[in-house]
């Protein structure tokens, strides 16, 4: 019986039908995201011949272009219904994505078109994550939330896990565009989830002023950048994601160029580690009843931040690829404990008349910020080396811990505060308090409720 009760203490409550149909959304939609990963760079280059200018335009100025468009889509989203503009935003997504094995088998597929595409994807996929967060906290109650962002995170990865390798065996067998086909009809499948959800959704309450102000598109930037307590974890998560994902390119070159790993070999080093993704999503609800969401946030959040600096120390053969494995299962680890936790506390900190325009604003900016310091470590590492952009990426992630809230939902937060609520439980430190500190040591444990 005690283990019934343990097991499904991990396993979460049961968040019903509606919810149900939304995580089998996401689901679809991830795993064909997952089958297409790399496909546009992949048509650039093998159809219609683009040099790397080219690709890297693609990518960065895809992302930062989409997330321009989709600033007054923040405002427009959260006097709406959510539901309805989710399916709007899937199917705006698969119809931009079949205009590419449209043209492809026409022989009209252009450069400027996949550009288009990565644009209007982008934009559309900002504010169907706006629309998806705002929604969430309306179709489950506070002390669900956490294991509903833990079980999309373990989803995310199993997809990880599983899409590159049938991406790369589909295109193997069917040619460059047939992951681009199966990622427009995941979004069909996601568009259909959703549909079937049946509960009621109240409409928003609508404002005075039907029309969207320019004071209206800077809202959520000004919600979140004024707030003490989601402020620092905003520019945490910009400046992480943006630095982390800065480096793949230069690493990408440095292990199949210079190192000489195979492609197969490159793609194990980072299939490998999302088995430890999965792991960290399932322990996450775990941690947080444990230990309490503040301390498993900043925990999760330093921790994530120390290992990127190892790959500057990547070598040839077997021990350079055993290290690029160890480094990103422990990374990745981390931030699969981080990301749900991080999810959860944003929506409980956000009210829900602000919470699609945060959310929106939140996506624009990891977005733009991660398209700028994807093109400047571009030329950091053609002028530096890349050894060099690498390290100096991972020093500067060494910082990030530093922008972590230093105050949680309930009290004391923090690395000063974690490091009071650990020296708390050595030996001596509750006479300490008996002596009168009590009401400090009270103030300071209250932050660990979630």
């Amino acid at each position: 019986m005690r283990s019934r009760q343990r097991f499904g203490r991990v396993r979460g409550p049961r968040l019903g039908r509606d919810f149900g149909w939304l995580w089998g959304a996401y689901g679809a939609s991830a795993l064909g995201t997952w089958l297409a990963f790399g496909a546009f760079p992949l048509i650039a280059v093998q159809v219609l011949h683009a040099g790397p200018a080219q690709v890297a335009t693609l990518s960065s100025v895809g992302a930062a272009a989409g997330a321009a468009l989709a600033v007054p889509l923040g405002p427009w989203t959260e006097f709406r219904r959510k539901r309805p503009l989710m399916i709007t935003m899937d199917l705006v997504r698969c119809a931009a994505l079949l205009t590419v094995p449209a043209g492809y088998a026409l022989g009209a597929l252009t450069f400027v078109q996949l550009l288009l595409v990565s644009v209007v994807v982008a934009a559309a996929d900002i504010t169907f994550r706006a629309a998806s967060g705002a929604h969430l906290k309306t179709l489950l109650p506070a002390d669900h939330l956490l294991v509903a962002n833990a079980r999309f995170e373990s989803t995310a990865w199993t997809t990880t896990i599983v899409g590159p390798p049938l991406g790369g065996a589909a295109i193997g067998l069917l040619g460059p565009v047939a992951t681009v086909l199966a990622d427009a009809v995941s979004y069909l499948l996601s568009a259909l989830g959703i549909r079937a959800m049946r509960g009621d959704e109240q409409r928003p309450a609508r404002r005075e002023a039907t029309r969207t102000r320019t004071r209206d598109l800077l809202e959520g930037w000004r919600y979140v950048l004024g707030d003490p307590v989601l402020r620092p974890l905003f520019l945490n998560t910009a400046l992480f994601n943006g630095l982390l994902m800065a480096t793949e390119p230069l690493l990408a070159v440095l292990m199949l160029g210079r190192l000489g790993f195979t492609p197969w070999q490159y793609g194990l080093a980072f299939a490998v580690p999302s088995v430890a993704g999965l792991l960290g999503a399932r322990l996450a609800r775990p941690l947080v009843t444990r230990f309490g969401q503040d301390r498993v946030l900043v925990t999760a959040g330093t921790l994530r931040a120390l290992w990127p600096l190892g790959l500057v120390f990547v070598r040839p053969g077997a021990s350079g690829l055993a290290l690029v494995i160890g480094v990103e299962s422990v990374l990745i680890f981390c931030c699969a404990v981080f990301n749900p936790v991080q999810a959860t506390y944003r929506l409980q900190h956000t009210p829900t008349d602000r919470l699609a325009r945060t959310l929106s604003a939140w996506g624009v900016t990891t977005r733009a910020t991660t398209a700028v310091l994807t093109a400047t470590w571009g030329v950091l590492g053609a002028v530096l080396g890349l050894r060099a952009a690498l390290g100096l990426a991972g020093l500067l992630l060494l910082t990030t811990p530093l922008l972590l809230p230093r105050r949680g939902a309930g009290g004391g937060g923090g690395l000063l505060s974690l490091w009071r609520r650990t020296a708390a439980r050595r030996p001596g430190a509750r006479d300490a308090a008996a002596r009168g500190r009590s009401r400090t040591s009270s103030t300071s444990c209250s932050g660990r409720s979630s």
